[in-house]
């Protein structure tokens, strides 16, 4: 009897527990693990927006030579750490401090450590100023004066200089942005325009209709935008000049003196005066000049604009681009196709292409989309542009054919599968009713299966969205002149090259000239990426849901 419970009990004890709780154990750390990563993006991305205050710190010993003769400096500590120390005694830890020095054309570097024996004192004088510049990054200083065009200084001690810096930064913004406006969209009209008509004068020659007349028409045309161009460089050069009429004069911490003209100065605030609220408006102030200004200062200041911009047209190109072939492939083979050896070749082959490295998909769309198909097309119905490539040269079409060449073996599995899992009575039932074999494909089929369809796309979305290895070859670059969408006809350019998040981010993080003032925008850069990647998965996971809703009936 004893032999026979334990052989029952034996049968009856549950089976693979253990296996439940090694794989929840498993599914925690990854969850764990990606919180973790996504809080460390959002805390270090963020702390680039937030103004910090600016300390002032006295050196003493061999670190006090190496800044000035006051061996003072001011600085934002940047980070904290221990070191190991060799002497003669042995070894022991010392720690040190990391300090933004802003300043860069006066150290010639943007951060550097003291040891915290080196500091006699580090205060945070409420007067000191920070400018962002447009060039050689941020400076710590105290203000002294504003040279007029005239020759004469109006002094830091007047109760009235701060309000007339103020006043005299917005005039030079809003001049800056007519420049931009004068010499990106109105010349660059123009030269789009003088491009045309040389572009057509070959045309004509190569055909050999070119008459007397059109001679002439083409020739008074270059003229006349000739003139407007001169024109307006005239006009542009008048409010360059006016940007560098005042001279902002300032006091480092060492003593020295610096002179720059204010048509340099982006922005300028007393870090240690701020309150919370005003930290707060500050915040979200960098926040939106980060997301709607060009980069500068080797990428390492300024905003990302272009490189949002790229990155949104090229993941929509790249969906447009995969969804028909993905899904069309899809169609074939679940309604279509007989299963045999071909079949079965095919399905190994798109499961082979999902693990190609993406690289391989670069080099080939480097050899067959840009050389082969660029260059014909260049030949055929651009030649007159030659040796100059139009198409046949990397650019955000090719790109996106690229991306969606790698991202359609997703699509097609995602799409198979959900054309599988509609049931078979809804065919039959179409069937039963007249209709076609294809008219029940478009019509039950399809929709029924949009959701699961729609997965397979927002998969591809994300792998698409996140992909540089390819780019590098086919079209993205580190600062990209014009966007590949603007107000110049044909308005759509496919055959320009444009920037890109992920492409930032490593330009930032390897190819920076100043790696250590790069860190804190490579954080930044990739928690907008991260972003902008969620907000596309989104809404293409609101539509899915609709038509789930829409559909959901249509099983029963």
């Amino acid at each position: 009897m004893r032999s026979q419970g334990s052989l029952f009990d034996k049968k009856t004890k549950p089976q693979g527990e253990p296996f439940v709780w090694v794989t929840g154990t498993g599914l925690a750390l990854g969850m764990a693990m990606i919180v973790f990563l996504l809080g460390l993006i959002l805390v270090k991305g963020s702390e680039v927006f937030w103004p910090r205050g600016v300390a002032v710190v006295e050196l003493i010993g061999p670190a006090a030579s190496e800044i000035g003769r006051t061996g003072r400096m001011a600085g934002i500590i940047t980070k904290q750490q221990v070191k190991k120390v060799q002497d003669p005694d042995g070894a022991y830890e010392a720690r040190e401090l990391q300090f933004f020095l802003g300043n860069k054309d006066v150290y010639g570097i943007s951060f550097k450590f003291f040891d915290k024996d080196s500091i006699k004192e580090i205060r945070y004088p409420k007067d000191i100023l920070r400018i962002e510049r447009l060039e050689y990054g941020d400076a710590f200083g105290y203000p002294v004066s504003l040279r007029n065009p005239n020759g004469g200084e109006f002094k830091a001690s007047d109760p009235s200089f701060m309000q007339r810096l103020r006043d005299l930064n917005g005039e030079i913004l809003r001049r800056w942005k007519e420049i931009k406006k004068i010499e990106k969209d109105e010349i660059g009209v123009i030269n789009h325009r003088l491009g045309q008509l040389k572009i057509e004068e070959k045309r004509l020659l190569k055909q050999g209709a070119f008459s007397e007349a059109r001679t002439e028409g083409i020739e008074r045309e270059r003229k006349e935008l000739a003139a407007e161009y001169q024109e307006l460089a005239k006009l542009a050069q008048s409010l360059r000049a006016a940007q560098r009429e005042y001279f902002f004069r300032y006091r480092l911490e060492s003593g020295e003196e610096k002179e720059i003209p204010a048509g340099e100065i982006v922005d300028f605030y007393f870090p240690n005066r701020l309150v919370r609220p005003e930290k707060v408006d500050i915040f979200f102030k960098n926040i939106w000049t980060f997301l709607t200004t060009e980069p500068r200062e080797a990428n390492t200041e300024g905003g990302v604009f272009p490189a949002i911009f790229g990155t949104f047209v090229m993941t929509v190109l790249m969906s447009l681009a995969v969804t028909p072939f993905g899904v069309l492939a899809a169609i074939y083979l679940r309604e279509y196709a007989k299963e045999g050896l071909f079949v079965r070749c095919v399905r190994v082959a798109i499961n082979n292409l999902a693990g190609v490295p993406s690289i391989v998909f670069g080099v080939f769309g480097l050899g067959f989309f840009v050389y082969f198909l660029g260059g014909s097309i260049d030949k055929i119905f651009f030649g007159e542009t030659l040796p100059t490539p139009t198409f046949g040269t990397g650019g955000i079409f090719w790109a996106s054919l690229t991306l969606a060449l790698l991202t359609v073996p997703v699509v097609i599995v995602a799409a198979e599968e959900a054309l599988a899992s509609v049931p078979r009575g809804m065919r039959e039932g179409s069937f039963a009713c007249g209709a076609s074999k294809w008219q029940t494909i478009q019509r039950i089929v399809i929709p029924a299966a949009a959701p699961g369809i729609l997965t397979g796309i927002i998969l591809a979305m994300a792998r698409g969205a996140s992909e540089v290895a390819p780019l590098m070859l086919v079209g993205v670059v580190k600062l990209a002149p014009n966007l590949p969408i603007d107000g110049i006809f044909p308005f759509v350019h496919l055959e320009r090259k444009f920037m890109h998040l992920g492409f930032h981010i490593y330009d930032l993080g390897f190819q920076s000239p100043d790696s250590e003032a790069a860190i804190p925008m490579v954080f930044a850069t990739t928690l907008l990426l991260i972003t902008l990647v969620v907000v596309l998965n989104l809404g293409a996971i609101v539509i899915r849901e609709h038509l789930r809703k829409k559909y959901a009936l249509r099983a029963f």
